[in-house]
């Protein structure tokens, strides 16, 4: 089995969110040994493929400790494994998921584009969980809202974000697969966020893609527009290309090959 270590979201290395990609010609016969390889490598997801056409694969992503239903930056990683290192030729590929066919495009500047469901926002009027998410993070929260799979706390601005101060076990504690933090953006972003998934054995990821299938029909609505530049405040940081397209967004970025190896497995 090869392995590579992949930066996404990011056209620089040691920054963005760091992903496994791990090809395989066939699914193995035991589940087991994808996660103990997930588990092994200690990032925030391993994604693993199999090839099953021309411009097609299937996908699955696993993070130490369990497998996920959707991850933006290991497809982001995924495909550039696929393009860059694996001679696929064309601008366009399908990977089937457990969250359907996602397709992804490689721009003419070079950028990947992910196409993702969008995963809305709901408000939730609950003002004693509002209380107990604040308490989480040591910042108020102005607006709390629930996705698909997160728990969404808007703040009042960018610097809130930063100076936030998670409890990961009470944020572990809470009904969802993880807390996303946002406000309006600064310094030249149109919105900023963080996420947290203790849940996951991931206290803080870098660069979370699925996030941003809730934060840009949130964000959307707000400010009026389609296309939107995001970044989110991990300390090593990322930006993405945010655009709603009905029920679906596009998500583009880079990103940076850092280790090729093998699996003694």
């Amino acid at each position: 089995m090869h392995l590579f270590w992949i930066d996404a979201f990011t056209d620089q290395l040691f920054a963005g969110n760091p992903a496994g990609v791990v090809p395989l010609e066939r699914w193995p016969q035991d589940d087991a040994l994808l996660q103990r390889i997930a588990f092994e490598n200690g990032l925030a997801e391993t994604a693993f493929f199999v090839r099953t056409g021309p411009e097609r694969f299937h996908i699955r992503w696993l993070t130490p400790n369990a497998e996920v239903d959707l991850c933006g930056h290991a497809t982001l990683a995924s495909a550039f494994v696929i393009f860059e290192h694996l001679g696929q030729s064309g601008a366009r590929i399908t990977l089937d998921s457990r969250s359907g066919p996602l397709v992804v495009s490689r721009l003419a500047d070079g950028r990947l584009e992910l196409d993702f469901p969008a995963t809305p926002v709901a408000p939730v009027a609950d003002d004693a969980l509002r209380t107990r998410v604040a308490a989480t993070i040591g910042q108020p929260v102005a607006a709390l809202g629930r996705s698909k799979f997160d728990l969404v706390a808007l703040l009042a601005d960018a610097n809130a974000v930063r100076a936030a101060q998670p409890d990961f076990p009470a944020i572990a504690a809470l009904d969802a697969r993880g807390l996303v933090i946002t406000a309006p953006g600064d310094r030249g972003a149109d919105f900023v966020s963080r996420f947290f998934a203790p849940r996951l054995a991931v206290p803080e990821d870098p660069v979370t893609g699925s996030a941003h299938c809730a934060l840009t029909p949130f964000w959307a609505e707000r400010l009026g527009r389609t296309s939107l530049h995001a970044h989110q405040l991990s300390a090593r940081g990322g930006q993405l290309a945010c655009t709603l397209a009905g029920d679906r967004v596009k998500l583009a970025g880079r990103a940076v090959l850092y280790l090729r190896g093998e699996l003694a497995v």
